[in-house]
């Protein structure tokens, strides 16, 4: 079976570089590794410095790389039901050009560069599959694209099968619209198993976990904390914080001081918006990083003697879950005592102040437009009840203990 590991990020903070110098250094120590770039906007071959395609492409010993195509990828596993669309679009004035545009569902684009994380585990060939995923929020429209999809298939396709037979022949003789036929189903419902598959793989702790890439800055860390709370509120497993181009304390000079004060303040939230997670640390470089020779000194400094491939966190450090009357978030605080844990809310913020520690939690909106109703510690998990209220949008709820 193969270890999945999906990198994301905001923008620019790097994830590329570090999603490649993880799986250099994996294929380093004897793991047979490929890296997939699902982001539209590719630069990993220009990270590798070498040419890439579609399909997998060696690079180095036990490393393979592919840039997925979004055209080749639409007709490898969407090009029978894209030209029945196609076809559906142009009878109705469409052009021929544009019809073949837009014969594809939202989201397909980037889902389709995911498929090939189903196929290669699926093949057995790689002992390690890294992605280097879209930015932060295009990543979570793309992770969590298959679950919407899958109800979406379901809901659809039975009823289309049921009714074909009786409906097709009675619209052909008022029309030639193009009606979907055996094939077209037959893609669907194969559709259908995938994304099955691929949420099932995506979502499974024992194989798949997400790292995501973070900057010393307080937009970025932001941005992190939302990427967070919804990984964790469509259930994918995080294992690490990788904390990107921090300045070396041996930088010397007034401009380098006032660097490093302002991303030590910032080092300081990180830890406390992903505690308990673990938090990797990786200076910027003299120079830039491209190529083998600089990503392998990434891949060094970042995981010394440890495997890429471990799970540095197993476990969740942070779940929510929904019910009938509203939602539950759950903290992971082992070894905590009641009167050691207080709340405090503020708009999409939320604080937990534990000992002398604290977590910074920013809530996705389904949670900010809740008010918070209780708290218990239970078991080593610290449950905090949400409950909706109408006009709650705008609410603060302050000072809510346990």
């Amino acid at each position: 079976m193969s270890r999945i590991l999906l990198f994301t990020g905001k923008g620019g903070v790097g994830k590329t570089t570090i999603a490649a110098a993880t799986a250099i250094r994996a294929a380093e120590q004897g793991c047979k590794t490929i890296i997939i770039s699902t982001d539209s906007a590719h630069s990993l071959g220009d990270s590798l410095d070498c040419s890439l395609g579609p399909e997998p492409v060696p690079v180095s010993p036990n490393l393979w790389a592919q840039e997925s195509n979004i055209l080749y990828d639409i007709e490898k596993h969407w090009g029978t039901v894209k030209r029945w669309l196609a076809a559906l679009m142009a009878w109705r004035g469409v052009s021929e050009i544009v019809a073949g545009e837009i014969a594809v569902f939202p989201g397909m684009e980037e889902l389709a560069s995911l498929f090939w994380v189903d196929y290669h585990e699926r093949a057995q060939k790689y002992d390690a599959i890294v992605v280097d995923c879209a930015p932060s929020g295009e990543s979570l429209r793309l992770l969590t694209f298959p679950e919407i999809m899958q109800w979406w298939l379901n809901k659809l396709l039975p009823a289309g099968r049921k009714m074909a037979p009786i409906a097709y022949p009675m619209v052909h003789r008022f029309t030639d619209m193009p009606l979907p036929d055996r094939q077209i189903f037959t893609t669907i419902e194969s559709f259908f198993e995938l994304l099955g598959r691929l949420r099932s793989l995506l979502s499974n702790p024992e194989r798949t976990t997400v790292r995501l890439v973070v900057n010393a800055e307080k937009m970025v860390i932001k941005e992190t904390q939302r990427t967070y709370a919804y990984l964790n509120l469509y259930g994918y497993a995080i294992d690490a914080i990788i904390c990107n181009r921090l300045i070396p304390r041996d930088a010397e000079g007034s401009y380098w001081e006032g660097w490093k004060s302002i991303q030590e303040k910032h080092l300081q939230l990180i830890e406390e918006c992903f505690s308990p997670l673990p938090i990797f640390k990786l200076p910027l470089l003299e120079r830039e990083v491209v190529g083998m020779k600089a990503l392998e000194q990434i891949g060094h400094l970042l995981y010394k003697e440890k495997s890429p491939t471990s799970f540095f966190f197993k476990g969740k450090p942070m779940n929510i879950e929904r019910d009938s009357g509203g939602y539950t978030l759950s903290l992971n605080l082992p070894l905590m005592s009641k009167k050691d844990v207080s709340l405090t809310r503020s708009g999409d913020e939320l604080i937990a102040t534990i000992g002398n520690q604290r977590r910074s939690i920013l809530l996705p909106q389904v949670l900010a437009r809740c008010e918070i109703k209780g708290a218990k510690l239970d078991a080593g998990f610290l449950n905090i009840r949400f409950e909706e209220k109408p006009n709650s949008l705008s609410r603060n709820n302050k000072g809510k203990g346990l």
